[in-house]
């Protein structure tokens, strides 16, 4: 420190003036290793997948000095040789997704990912919805899918509804007055009248079952309880519910709004409907 005050007092101002650059030459590439800390980290995560090498991503990890649990299923799992295969790499941060043979970029698009939000039903359960992270895989593909809605659908509509949840299960009647029960007929939910007559009843998104004021939670198998085009035209699924989809809401795509699927606009998912074989491995981090 003596010989810095001894430099700057003697070596008046281009003395200072370097010292001043000096300066802020660190500060600013102080900064740039912060701001870049992250954009390294997803660069070797791609020379990872690139070249099945679980050490790179090990290595850059204590380098930048990074703990990301969003990549940790993917350090753990065992991940076979894709060298020159076709894979997917959805970023949940950045809701972009690519699809990439070798190092050969073949599409990319931006998607809508999880909300994060929890939905809690009395008795402690709960659902968070967010999309999985780590090595997932297209075990199917679908052309004009329907959503069937899990349970979590009907206890989110009666939260907002403010209304109390009845399960309709086949063999079954709910009485509704002046004679008429709600029952299922086949694969239909119906309104059967007293003299033996029988009402379809329409229900899809946004038009639930509600019946005395209660949520009606139809069984699965029902037309009542399978939506047509909620999840778009194609349908990429990757098990335990989870699939890259189209939307009904194109307006969603780039933000996190989904319920834990990838969302896609309908021509980008009939885009990878068409090129993506079953058995791609997906990465989401």
């Amino acid at each position: 420190m003596t010989e810095v005050r001894h430099f700057l007092k003697h070596g008046g101002t281009p003395a200072r003036v370097l010292f001043g650059l000096l300066f802020l030459l660190l500060v600013s590439s102080a900064g740039l290793g912060a701001a870049t800390a992250s954009a390294r980290y997803r660069r070797d995560l791609a020379r990872m997948v690139f070249n099945d090498n679980l050490e790179v991503l090990e290595d850059v990890k204590r380098k930048v000095g990074l703990v990301s649990d969003s990549l940790q299923t993917i350090v753990e799992a065992p991940i076979d040789s894709i060298a020159g295969k076709p894979y997917i790499v959805v970023s949940i941060a950045d809701r972009r997704l690519w699809y990439r043979a070798g190092d050969s970029l073949l599409f990319t698009t931006r998607v809508a990912t999880g909300t994060g939000k929890v939905l809690a039903k009395g008795g402690g359960n709960q659902w968070k919805f967010e999309t999985p992270r780590g090595r997932l895989v297209v075990i199917s593909k679908e052309s004009d899918p329907a959503w069937v809605p899990p349970d979590w659908h009907y206890v989110e509509v009666a939260h907002k509804k403010k209304a109390a949840l009845l399960p309709l299960k086949r063999g079954e009647e709910i009485p509704l007055g002046n004679g008429v029960v709600l029952a299922v007929s086949g694969s239909n939910v119906v309104k059967r009248h007293a003299d033996g007559t029988e009402e379809v009843l329409e229900a899809g998104e946004g038009k639930d079952l509600i019946v005395n004021g209660k949520v009606i939670i139809p069984p699965f198998g029902t037309n009542q309880r399978r939506f047509p085009g909620v999840v778009g035209t194609h349908r990429l699924n990757l098990g335990d519910g989870y699939a890259l989809h189209g939307t009904d809401v194109p307006s969603s795509i780039g933000n996190a709004a989904s319920h834990g699927c990838v969302r896609l606009r309908n021509e980008d998912i009939e885009t990878l409907y068409r090129i993506v074989p079953i058995g791609t491995p997906v990465f989401i981090y």
